[in-house]
Parts: structure tokens; C-alpha cells; sequence
């Protein structure tokens, strides 16, 4: 069958060896089989491989990806999320990856930016209120070039937003009194805390600088033009602008932003799966739960590994906590020779 379908081709103007390429086969080959007038001689697998998905497996991965609790979210929130509300374990997150593709429903939605390798000075947080990332965006208004401005302070341990504003002005004053207030609503000790911005207006204005330096606060700045350097807060932003719902029309009053503010930052603190703390919700981390959700998580893929060991060539996926997260981190091992050599 396959040598006759290679032949009608070429008398259709195809090239035999482009017909041959496509179906997977050489020239050599297809004259073999036709010297021995042979159809298709490839033995194909002889069983099915033992881990393979039955077909009832693989709808259900569709039907729960396109379930509507799952559809907004990758299959890296859909596994853990399936673990801890059902403690049910379907596939893996690349069986998930694999079987959407294959049903043609994966789509990347923006191509990628490259990003900057340097940075300014390390921060370490290794806990809750130690080292906060802020930065300004803009949401439009109605009025062609007049923006309303978003404040938002995010705790770089956590990823939990602990601070926000929408205002009609960007201004030293109003950063300052947001910084001042989230200090005071997360109970944090000033002197033990690190506030990074970039070089912005707002963030390096006199009245915020005297805020913090009396707060004790250590002020930490990303070099000029250099937005990876205020990497958490530029995410979040990402985040913000690109979830599901974001109105793609302007706001038309600044009470409607603020509602919308809102309704974002409940969903991101408390609903919303990080990936870079292993998927747990920013507020749960913030406030220490994430530990005991990360040993059920554990426990889970255990069991669904005792149930079916043909399934996993490995361990179980590595579900212990996030330690330290640095801002802007230094290459140590260039840190550690630079040292040396000055020892």
C-alpha cells in the first residue's frame, strides 16, 4: 500500500525522494521492497508501551483542562490544584502539555522578550517582610493620554501584594504613604526591611526618602532603564495585564479601576498558584500554610506513584518549600573568586 501511494505521487510530479522523506522511509528502502514485491514490510510495535493513556485517561485530562475551574490555568496549577482540593492525581503536567497539543489546544500567546543578565546589589529574604519590590503602572482612562497610575508593593519571599493604591497622579507623597501603610497592616519591622523601586520620580522623590530613612527603611534602586532589574514587581504587572478578564477598553472611572484592583489582588493572594514558590498561593506562603499543603501534595504523588510505579521513571516531583529568593542575584562563584583573590 505505502509503495503505491509513493508511486502515484511521483506520477503526480513528485520528487521520489521528498515522497519517500515524508512517509518516513529511504529510497533504498522502497526499491527494496519493490524488488521483492512487497507492500509495506515495517513490522510496527508489536504492544502498545505499558504506561500509554487508555483513551477514557486522555478525555478525562481534556475534560478536566477545558473544566471551567481549569481552563484559565496551565497544566503546572491544574496537577497541584487537582492535589490538594480532590487529593486526585490525574497525569503529569508534560502528559497534560502533550495531549493538549496533540488535541491542538495549546497556543503561546506573546513572544518572549530576552532578558538582561546584570544586577544591581543582592537582596536575600529568607522569611515574610524582609525584602518588598514596588513599582507604578499605567491604566488608561477615557481621555486619550491621561492615565490613572497603580501603585502595588509586592513581598519578594511570598510574591503576596502587601500594599496598593490607584491614584489620578504619580507623586513621592502618595508612594510614601502606601509604603507607610502596608508597614503598618503586615505588622513589619522597618529596620529588617529592604524597599527596591527603579530610578522613577515617585520612588527616589525627597519625601520618600526621608520616609524611609526615618522608618530605618534600606532603600534599594535598579539601574536607569534597566526594568529586569525591578524583576518581581515588572512580573506582577505582566500578570495583571495579561489575566484573563483584564478590560481591554479603558476604565471608565477610577472607582472602576479600583474595583478591578481588587477583585485581582483577592484572586492573586489568595487563589492564584505562583509558580516559583511550587505552586501554593502567595497568601498562604505569607502566612506559613504552605508548609502543610506541600507535604499533602508529597503524600499524594507517593500514593499515585504505588498505584501505577510502570508510570514513573523517577522520583516524585519535588514538592519541598521555596528558601531564600534573592533579588537581583550575583553569580557566587565569581563573588566567592573575586574574595579569594583579594584575601
Amino acid at each position: 500500500m505505502i509503495v503505491t501511494l509513493i508511486d502515484e505521487a511521483v506520477a503526480a510530479g513528485a520528487r521520489r525522494d521528498k515522497a519517500c522523506e515524508l512517509v518516513g522511509l529511504s529510497e533504498r528502502c522502497v526499491a527494496r521492497w519493490r524488488k521483492a514485491d512487497k507492500g509495506d514490510a515495517r513490522r510496527g510495535p508489536k504492544s502498545s508501551p505499558p504506561q500509554k493513556l487508555s483513551l477514557a485517561e486522555r478525555q478525562l485530562v481534556l475534560d478536566t483542562a477545558n473544566a471551567p475551574e481549569f481552563r484559565d490555568l496551565s497544566p503546572r496549577q491544574i496537577v497541584p490544584l487537582l492535589a490538594d482540593r480532590e487529593n486526585k492525581y490525574i497525569a503529569s503536567e508534560s502528559t497534560f502539555y502533550r495531549v493538549l497539543r496533540e488535541a491542538g489546544q495549546l497556543q503561546h500567546r506573546d513572544a518572549s522578550k530576552p532578558r538582561q543578565s546584570r544586577r544591581p546589589d543582592e537582596h536575600v529574604a529568607t522569611a515574610p517582610n524582609q525584602v518588598w519590590a514596588w513599582d507604578i503602572t499605567y491604566l488608561r482612562s477615557p481621555v486619550r493620554g491621561k492615565y490613572f497610575y497603580l501603585y502595588m508593593i509586592v513581598d519578594v519571599w511570598s510574591r503576596k501584594i502587601v500594599g496598593w493604591a490607584v491614584h489620578e497622579e504619580e507623586s513621592a507623597e502618595l508612594a510614601q504613604a502606601l509604603v507607610q501603610k502596608a508597614i503598618a497592616d503586615e505588622g513589619a519591622d522597618s529596620r529588617k526591611l529592604v524597599l527596591h523601586a527603579d530610578n522613577g520620580g515617585p520612588m527616589k522623590g525627597s519625601t520618600m526618602l526621608a520616609t524611609l530613612q526615618r522608618l530605618g527603611v534600606v532603600a534599594s534602586f535598579s539601574r536607569p532603564s534597566v526594568s529586569d532589574d525591578n524583576a518581581f514587581a515588572e512580573a506582577l504587572f505582566r500578570t495583571l495585564k495579561y489575566r484573563p478578564g483584564y478590560p481591554r477598553k479603558p476604565f471608565e472611572t477610577i472607582a472602576a479601576a479600583r474595583d478591578w484592583v481588587t477583585t485581582f489582588i483577592a484572586w492573586y493572594n489568595d487563589e492564584h498558584l505562583h509558580s516559583a514558590i511550587r505552586y501554593v498561593t502567595p497568601a498562604s506562603r505569607h502566612a506559613g500554610l504552605d508548609v502543610a499543603i506541600l507535604a499533602n501534595r508529597h503524600e499524594v504523588y507517593v500514593a499515585a506513584k504505588a498505584r501505577t510505579p510502570v508510570r514513573w521513571s523517577r522520583g516524585t516531583r519535588n514538592w519541598k518549600r521555596i528558601g531564600a529568593v534573592r533579588l537581583n542575584p550575583v553569580k557566587h562563584e565569581i563573588k566567592t573568586l573575586t574574595l579569594a583573590l583579594s584575601a
